[in-house]
């Protein structure tokens, strides 16, 4: 049995293979539809999602099968002070697969390490998001046919953004990638990204305050919100949200055909006036991931 915890666990080739079955999944959908009839999905959330939930939950329903599970903390048996290792031991009495989001990082870790079902870690505090990094790198493929050779540039919230941390990593598999790092200093990627994934790896990156600065040189651009959940302080939050906001002038600059992604929930940090440029490619993001997460679900259930 195998869980999925960090992107890290997954080979470049299986990965490789995963966007190989989404793209299958896309031009065959009829072929999936029953793959996993008779299985069920439980979707645990600790925490509030719209997106990551609703598409384990499409995903599933999509493969034949049947979903179960809580979308907040409150409604579940955490609420009466319920161990995660209890409910994980009960769940895995219901369903087939566990997918989990928690506000706590390494709670999807304990909670694999408890169940008797694969686990699917959905997003643990501001640790790691393997599934969004799957929906992000068959979104880059897709539209730029490649991974490797690409400048990508990460702008925002580099500290907390565990959808950042989680594709840096899986980017530094690939080769000649270049990264730009673009963020207030308060909000600077963790020096130890920088120590074991980029400076490990030998990928060339470069840091920034300034996005006019370096928006010409991507074939990616990463946009992250400034999370208020994150913060320990309303003040400084208030202060450093609105720190970059991508707007119509600042892509006067950019590649015609640079790929604009963001994990959403979108606040303001993209004018919605960019949602019709031809280089938005967030909200077909938010359908690759569903296509990953099928693609992941048939495989940590050994579906063929």
């Amino acid at each position: 049995m195998r869980s999925l915890i960090d992107i890290n666990e997954l080979s470049r080739e299986e990965i490789e293979g995963l966007i190989d079955t989404a793209e299958d999944i896309i031009d065959n959908p009829a072929k999936y539809s029953d793959k996993c009839r008779g299985k069920k999905i439980a979707t645990l959330f600790f925490e509030p999602s719209t997106r990551t939930r609703l598409s384990f939950e499409a995903a599933m329903y999509e493969l034949g099968g049947n979903v179960l599970g809580f979308s907040e903390a409150a409604s579940s048996s955490a609420s009466k002070g319920e161990s995660i290792a209890d409910t994980v031991k009960v769940v895995s009495c219901y369903a087939d697969i566990i997918a989990m989001r928690h506000p706590k990082e390494g709670a999807p870790l304990v909670a694999s390490f408890n169940a008797s079902v694969p686990i699917i870690n959905a997003g643990d505090g501001g640790h790691n998001h393997p599934t969004q990094t799957l929906a992000d790198l068959c979104t880059i493929r897709r539209e730029k046919g490649k991974i490797s050779g690409l400048t990508v540039g990460f702008c925002g919230d580099l500290k907390f953004g565990r959808t950042v941390h989680s594709l840096i990593s899986a980017l530094s598999r690939y080769e000649n990638v270049k990264i730009v790092l673009i963020s207030p200093d308060e909000l600077k990627l963790p020096s130890y990204v920088k120590k074991d994934v980029l400076k490990a790896k030998g990928i060339e990156y470069v840091q920034t305050t300034d996005l006019s600065s370096v928006i010409g040189e991507l074939d990616i651009l990463y946009m992250t919100r400034v999370q208020r959940e994150r913060f320990f302080s309303e003040e400084e939050y208030l202060r450093l949200k609105d720190s970059y906001i991508l707007t119509e002038d600042k892509l006067t600059g950019a590649k015609k055909d640079l790929c604009i992604l963001h994990p959403l929930p979108r606040v303001n940090e993209i004018s919605v006036k960019i949602d019709d440029d031809p280089r938005a490619c967030y909200f077909k993001q938010a359908l690759y991931g569903k296509y990953m997460r099928m693609a992941l679900i048939m495989k940590l259930l050994g579906v063929e």
